[in-house]
């Protein structure tokens, strides 16, 4: 069974398949993921994505998703039973695991949020991040746009969009190897994948 076959509704399937199918974000947090064995916390799961690629693709080990939307971690439950998912907020402190993942999660933060999240993060081994970064570019303008209409549709119930400068990001993992690349696929956001291993 896909990975969106799972999603009770319509509107989700056709959400998760067209996030799994065009979003280069799940291959690529696989491909790092790949060889590891310990418990990934997937910070900001949403509807449990990444789990259901993950599960798919044959990763066996401990998922704990953690959101803030109940509605959301009910769907997740049901796409993803052999995951552990629970209703939790970013900035309470984060699960003490081997990886920890950050997708698209940061810039619902203020920037001391931010960095209190990021420290937590960095007592994991590898800690992967994607998110838009704050440039002064067309990208970031279309990034914006976007993230205000799923708020205002209320698809994200955030507090407010608070973009994160690269600078932010790195300077939480001192002492780490890290790697930066592009990762948007064919959309207009200007989103970066950021893995941090430890040392």
């Amino acid at each position: 069974m896909s990975g969106a076959a799972r999603y009770e509704t319509r509107f989700l399937r056709s959400y998760a398949w067209s996030k799994l199918a065009t979003d280069p974000l799940y291959a690529a947090v696989a491909e790092r993921l790949r060889g590891t064995n310990g418990t990934i916390a997937d910070i900001g799961c949403g509807i449990g994505l990444m789990a259901a690629y993950l599960r798919k693709d044959g990763f066996a080990q401990p998922i704990i998703g953690v959101d803030h939307d109940a509605k959301k971690i009910e769907q997740a439950r049901i796409a993803v039973p052999s995951a552990a998912f629970v209703v939790g907020d970013a900035r309470d402190a984060i699960p003490n695991v081997s990886t920890v993942l950050l997708l698209d999660v940061l810039h619902y933060f203020d920037a001391d949020e931010q960095s209190r999240i990021l420290a937590d993060a960095a007592r994991g081994d590898l800690v992967i991040i994607r998110d838009c970064l704050r440039e002064p570019t067309w990208r970031y303008r279309a990034t914006m746009i976007a993230e205000m209409f799923a708020r205002a549709v209320r698809w994200t119930k955030a507090e407010r969009i608070n973009f994160p400068t690269r600078e932010r990001i790195e300077s939480a993992f001192a002492g780490f190897a890290s790697e930066v690349v592009p990762m948007r696929g064919a959309t207009p956001f200007n989103n970066y994948l950021f893995v941090f291993r430890k040392e």
